[in-house]
């Protein structure tokens, strides 16, 4: 990873831009999306390249990401396909399961030669496997990924949007992967005869695909941070739950923030599990908030803890 001491850090996030369609209300969306919302409050410079209709739902999003000061010059603008939806529709244990509309514009994200610079020139890319569902959209992903120094695997898997195969490749390309508690389950069975630990799994997969770093979230568990050689727990606060879309993705952002910016691990754990326990208090994966206020809440939770 590369670090800048006397440039902002510079963050760029690859695949999906969508709406969230609530019973109630829609909201923002996009695993990729959510993470560049955070990071542009933790001060990281973030850019998104994905893909957006020629519609009012794609005009909406672009509009909001220029007020979220993230560029929309790696947006581009499909005329053949919808701005991307998903149907949130909540459970049991709130949590949230998802419709999610194919052939949408971000299916459709087009080799740019602008994009290799760009994420050349970055301290992080991040990417998930939702993106890969669409052999376009996957060809420009797996070029970025030949040109990006540190790559994060914010592994998001959606049935039936994945395959072993697929996720096989990611997983050898990326220096940092972040999956919850289900997803290593999951994915621990598709290359391991064994069963062990959360700590034996992690280690079996930095083993087998040379992943530098781990982290494992779980939900109201909390999380861990593995590293080669240490592991860093940090327990869930105590929040109540709105719902949980976008949870996950801001605690990555605030963890990732944290480590471009060359804080310790211990720093990063506090502010991820700080910030995916805020966004759960609140509906959808993208609320309005300020450090200030991110900082109040965690000082307060803390203290109950």
């Amino acid at each position: 990873m590369k670090t800048k001491d006397l440039e902002k850090q510079k963050v760029v996030c690859y695949g999906e831009v969508l709406w969230d369609i609530f019973p109630t209300k829609t909201k923002p969306g996009g695993a990729p999306m959510n993470v560049a919302y955070h990071l542009q409050k933790f001060g990281v410079e973030s850019h998104m390249i994905s893909r957006v209709g020629n519609d009012e739902a794609g005009k909406k999003l672009l509009n909001l990401l220029n007020d979220w000061n993230i560029p929309t010059s790696s947006c581009q603008i499909d005329e053949a396909h919808e701005t991307g939806k998903v149907e949130a529709i909540a459970g049991a244990n709130d949590e949230m399961t998802y419709v999610i509309h194919e052939s949408a514009a971000w299916d459709y994200i087009a080799t740019d030669p602008a994009y290799d610079e760009l994420v050349a020139d970055a301290d992080a890319f991040v990417f998930g496997s939702l993106v890969n569902r669409n052999e376009t959209s996957r060809d420009t992903l797996y070029r970025l990924l030949e040109k990006a120094s540190y790559k994060v695997f914010d592994i998001n898997l959606r049935a039936p949007f994945y395959s072993v195969e697929t996720i096989e490749y990611l997983l050898e390309k990326c220096n940092l992967l972040k999956l919850n508690k289900a997803e290593l389950e999951l994915i621990i069975t598709w290359f391991w005869d064994q069963t062990g630990t959360e700590e034996e799994s992690v280690r079996f997969i930095q083993k087998e695909f040379k992943i530098d770093e781990v982290i494992v979230t779980k939900g109201s568990e909390g999380a861990t941070y593995y590293t080669l050689s240490e592991s860093y727990s940090y327990p869930a606060f105590k929040v109540t739950v709105k719902d949980t879309v976008g949870s996950g993705d801001s605690f990555l952002a605030a963890f990732l923030a944290k480590k471009v910016q060359n804080e310790t691990p211990e720093m990063g754990m506090i502010y991820a599990t700080a910030l995916g326990a805020f966004v759960a208090s609140h509906e959808g994966a993208c609320p309005s908030y300020n450090m200030a206020q991110l900082m109040d809440f965690q000082l307060q939770r803390q203290s109950i803890l």
